[in-house]
């Protein structure tokens, strides 16, 4: 058995040290030494380039190395084998601190005191609501979604779920579908974005979606936060959307173009916070022990596990 690691923008050798100290008793090859294809009987994927991982005959299994899948999707020569994504418990709990810090800072104002304090002015606002007021909406409950969603239970927040698909999340209202999607945006004063990119949501985040937003809640309009993918959003459509009140505030973590060109509006806009695509970041130690995990339960004839259908994205 040989791992084949097949990765652009990042540099390979860290990856090909993790993988063979996991595995010392199997070759560990990066995509561009010489190697024998039949050998071949896993592959790790980062941006691999289109047609990398065809004429593979042995292969049984390609895994992602981050956390989405959506690199894959424009190799139209890809296997038809398993593609699996790694669920890191570490990534999981990064994402959620970060829903949850940005939540509580919408919540509590914690951007306009920073202001103040800059202006020296001390001047409190009585009108501040607890967070069971606050219906946080959460797009996408897969595993970042469903546990996002807990911590802000915990919290106090009023919140609630939709995703492609029925999910059930005890003690926390779903919704599903097209048909959901409405009723879930009236609902909502906090939009969290944890959706994976697919071609069905691709630009998701657009002007017709903030208007369905709930205009009735406690902090004074809607606000997204995005930690999602960038290509979720239609960065054009938040702008406008904060001028015209469909949107009070956005915190953006990801953007159509990374890094954020630096003449983009957004980086001076008023009512946007930006953080550079780091709400939750792999730990590549747990990301290679989780793919060698894989690996060792398929050879003792268990099932992958967290495997993905390309067409939907998830």
């Amino acid at each position: 058995m040989t791992l084949l690691v097949a990765i652009t923008g990042w540099d390979p050798a860290p990856w090909l040290d993790r993988f063979r100290r996991l595995l010392p008793d199997r070759p560990v090859v990066a995509v561009d030494e010489p190697f024998d294809p039949d050998t071949i009987r896993y592959a790790a994927s980062w941006k691999h380039r289109p047609g990398t991982l065809s004429g593979l005959p042995r292969l049984e299994a390609i895994f992602s190395l981050g956390a989405g899948v959506d690199h894959l999707v424009g190799d139209a020569g890809l296997p038809d084998v398993p593609v699996l994504r790694v669920v890191d418990q570490d990534l999981t709990e990064r994402m959620s601190e970060y829903v949850v810090m940005h939540c509580l800072m919408h919540l509590r104002r914690g951007w306009l005191y920073d202001e103040r304090q800059r202006q020296g002015l001390w001047r409190d606002e009585r009108d501040q609501p607890a967070a069971r007021d606050v219906r946080v909406g959460i797009m996408g409950l897969g595993v970042l979604g469903q546990d996002a969603a807990r911590k802000l239970a915990v919290m106090g927040f009023d919140v609630a779920g939709w995703s492609r698909s029925p999910r059930s999340l005890d003690g926390i209202a779903t919704f599903a579908g097209d048909e959901g999607l409405r009723s879930f945006l009236a609902r909502t004063d906090i939009l969290v974005v944890l959706l994976p990119l697919t071609p069905a949501t691709r630009g998701l985040l657009n002007a017709a979606l903030f208007g369905g937003l709930a205009r009735d809640g406690r902090l004074g309009g809607p606000v997204l936060i995005n930690a999602g993918r960038g290509g979720l959003q239609v960065e054009a459509d938040i702008l406008q959307a904060l001028e015209d009140g469909s949107l009070k505030a956005a915190t953006l973590d990801v953007f159509e173009t990374e890094p954020l060109p630096a003449a983009s509006p957004l980086w001076s806009h008023p009512a946007v916070r930006i953080t550079p695509h780091n709400a939750a970041m792999s730990d590549p130690d747990a990301v290679a022990a989780a793919v060698v995990s894989q690996i060792r339960r398929h050879e003792a004839g268990e099932p992958f596990r967290h495997a993905v259908d390309l067409r939907t994205g998830y």
